[in-house]
């Protein structure tokens, strides 16, 4: 495949994230070269994690609060959702274990990467990477709720891993990060 060339980009938005638009030329597996544009939306690389307590058979998940589901149809516009965030100026570890203690409470020390991806490749330029980590009671430092000074409102929930499961299943679980570490833990067996 011949690399693809960049024309031109325009930033069209750079109100919360950066909307741009971006035109350039590829060859098609048909071997036609065609001149395209599209708008990518960059918000940065995030992390998400899945705390997990295998004694109890819990899991620590959050609720919030976000705008495009609710003018997207969910009636209420809160999420239930694995703990995330943006790395700012972080890698991804740092990034993970300063939000889990943000978002809840909890100070964790081993995170374990299993995954990344790319969560609306179509139009959002966001790398997302996923881990999981064993917490504890003795880990809570604070009862979390995420930083005031971000406007962040987030309850944290512990939840039994079967439930969590059955929420995929009863549509109260609709987050696509929270939906895949889950079951990723159910197909590694962490709870086992």
């Amino acid at each position: 495949m011949e690399p693809v060339n960049i024309l031109k980009t325009e930033i069209l938005s750079d109100n919360w994230y950066t909307l741009k638009k971006v035109s350039f030329e590829m060859t098609g597996n048909n071997g036609v070269k065609s001149i395209l544009e599209r708008e990518a939306y960059d918000r940065g690389n995030g992390a998400t994690i899945l705390l997990y307590n295998q004694q109890s058979k819990k899991i620590v998940l959050t609720r919030q609060f976000r705008i495009p589901t609710f003018i997207n149809g969910n009636d209420t516009g809160y999420l239930i959702e694995c703990c995330a965030g943006l790395l700012d100026e972080d890698n991804p570890e740092d990034c993970i274990r300063r939000e889990t203690e943000e978002e809840t409470g909890f100070r964790i020390a081993r995170v374990e990467k299993v995954f990344e991806a790319y969560m609306s490749p179509g139009s959002v330029t966001e790398r997302l990477y996923f881990f999981v980590a064993a917490y504890s009671h003795e880990m809570k430092r604070h009862n979390g709720g995420g930083l005031q000074e971000e406007n962040e409102d987030i309850e944290v929930l512990e939840l039994p891993f079967e439930r969590a499961l059955e929420m995929i299943t009863t549509g109260e679980i609709k987050d696509g990060k929270t939906i895949m570490l889950l079951q990723y833990a159910q197909l590694k067996g962490l709870m086992l």
